[in-house]
């Protein structure tokens, strides 16, 4: 049944896609043959480069899972490669109902409790915000005078940037060896509200400590965050490679690592609510605003350069996701059903403090 009713959503989806384009074909300036022009002149070796750091990254995020849950149970570190390669691969074609397939996955292939599996997706989650938090703010306080468009905002930004990420990293600790007391805390606090704000506040906190568990001394903490960090600059350097391709273009030709950062975070934001095909076309047009806004590149090459980022960055799994999910015999659609199943009947009866 809602296999059925998601066919029907992207049909109208799909629908209303074209009618907004035959709708603004006459009311937006776009020279098409030139948008086909800055696509046939980009240097394709660059973005081959960076759907191969895009690759990379998958293995890393791989063996990172591998590691968060060594305490759990020792399994060989490529082992998780096709939960992350079919998880993400859900994710870009259903939305982000589908972001539980991952953790379902791993506890079907591994057979522990998919609350041990929320929570190390939850640190995982963690260590990815603090990540591309910490190489944020390093490219916008260490770049020189000039270097990025509207500098008081981005240099303002990056201050506030780098307090969020210290005081989330203090929250992270607090909760870590006093998860307890903070938990009771908050129940207590939001539980002025509503009891059933406490408790779901309380549970949250729980989820948080239990996933920090999986870190138990510096050494796991140093080690998956060199994961993150790797591969969050693999990912910046994939944006950097396929702005550099649009050689036609003499703003992107010209683009610098900072501009490539700040362009990861705005497409990362965009990326948010990520909707089934209609959030493709809204991500690519934002990223493509925002390419022409800050660095004054044309609508054009704007639209090919966030079109590629997003094919690339984003839907360059999708291929390999498909042809692994056939070779292990398991349809999208249904195990995004389970795993969104799974995820709410462990939230309803299931705490996952308990674990």
């Amino acid at each position: 049944m809602k296999s059925t009713k998601i066919r029907i959503v992207a049909i109208l989806i799909v629908v209303a896609v074209v009618a907004l384009v035959w709708f603004g074909r006459h009311r937006i300036h776009f020279d098409w043959w030139e948008f086909g022009q800055q696509l046939r002149m980009a240097d394709w070796r660059r973005i081959a480069f960076a759907l191969a750091c895009i690759y990379v990254g998958y293995v890393l995020r791989s063996i990172r899972w591998v590691w968060l849950l060594r305490h759990k149970k020792k399994v060989p570190s490529l082992s998780l490669l096709g939960t992350q390669v079919i998880g993400f691969t859900a994710v870009a074609l259903i939305g982000r109902v589908a972001d539980l397939v991952r953790p379902y996955l791993v506890a079907k292939k591994t057979g522990l409790p998919l609350s041990s599996q929320i929570a190390v997706y939850i640190v995982e989650r963690l260590f990815d915000a603090g990540s591309m938090a910490l190489i944020t703010c390093s490219v916008i306080l260490l770049s020189p005078p000039g270097a990025l468009p509207h500098p008081e905002v981005v240099r303002r930004a990056g201050y506030w940037g780098l307090a969020a990420t210290v005081a989330g990293g203090l929250f992270l600790v607090a909760i870590r060896f006093y998860g307890d007391a903070v938990t009771e805390l908050a129940a207590r606090v939001f539980g002025l509200i509503s009891k059933r704000a406490g408790q779901a506040v309380a549970d949250k906190i729980q989820a948080f400590h239990s996933g920090l568990d999986t870190i138990r001394s510096f050494s796991d903490f140093a080690i998956a965050a060199a994961f993150s960090l790797g591969m969050w600059l693999l990912i910046a350097l994939a944006y950097l490679q396929i702005t550099l391709a649009f050689v036609a273009s003499p703003q992107l030709a010209a683009m610098t690592p900072a501009k490539a950062v700040l362009l990861m975070i705005v497409s990362g934001g965009a990326s948010i609510i990520q909707l089934p095909i209609l959030g493709w076309f809204t991500q690519i047009g934002i990223v493509a605003a925002a390419i022409s806004k800050f660095f004054g590149a044309a609508a054009e090459s704007s639209t090919g350069c966030a079109t590629t980022l997003l094919l690339v960055t984003f839907l360059g799994i999708v291929p390999v996701g498909l042809i692994w999910a056939r070779f292990e015999r398991i349809s999208l659609v249904r195990v995004a059903e389970e795993s969104e199943h799974a995820g709410e009947e462990l939230a309803h009866h299931v705490p996952v403090a308990s674990e």
